[in-house]
């Protein structure tokens, strides 16, 4: 079971560094995780989502599949393997009402369920993994701080 720890500042501003924190964090991701993707515009929030996708679909021999922004279409669904990774964009979404209509939380514990911007969901996930991605003092430098994961799995991710 997760437990709600801070973690120092991870540096991803290049994105090999993006990469390669992708490539740890799924390692320790399993069917019924939820991951809260906190940030700005412009942040690399969904450049992380892609290459973590694409991570599940090598460790599986699947084909890689373009991972987008699903801003427009709300959400977008891919085979992890072992099990189906759905990415949510709420950017667009005003009310609750909204969000309860695109089956959010149906059969999440089969799934991977990945949501950026999920400051509009009035429900309270209990074991989510929330990313908190920033920018440095400009906007070529980026960091992210995980959270809700134990220490052990922190320190494999960093």
């Amino acid at each position: 079971m997760p437990i709600a720890t801070n973690s120092e500042k991870i540096d991803i501003s290049l994105e090999v560094n993006t990469a390669e924190l992708a490539k740890k964090f799924s390692q320790v991701l399993k069917k019924g995780d939820v991951v809260f993707l906190h940030g700005e515009i412009g942040v690399g929030k969904t450049t992380f989502v892609r290459h973590l996708i694409n991570n599940f679909q090598k460790k599986n021999n699947l084909k890689l599949t373009e991972v987008t922004s699903p801003t427009f279409n709300i959400v977008n669904e891919y085979d992890g393997g072992n099990f189906i990774i759905q990415h949510y964009d709420l950017f667009r979404l005003n009310n609750i009402d909204e969000i309860n209509n695109i089956g959010l939380f149906e059969n999440y514990e089969k799934i991977l369920t990945l949501i950026e911007w999920p400051e509009k969901i009035d429900k309270m996930i209990k074991n989510k993994i929330s990313l908190f991605f920033e920018y440095g003092a400009n906007i070529d430098k980026r960091f992210i701080n995980i959270r809700g994961i134990n220490k052990e799995k922190l320190n494999e991710i960093k």
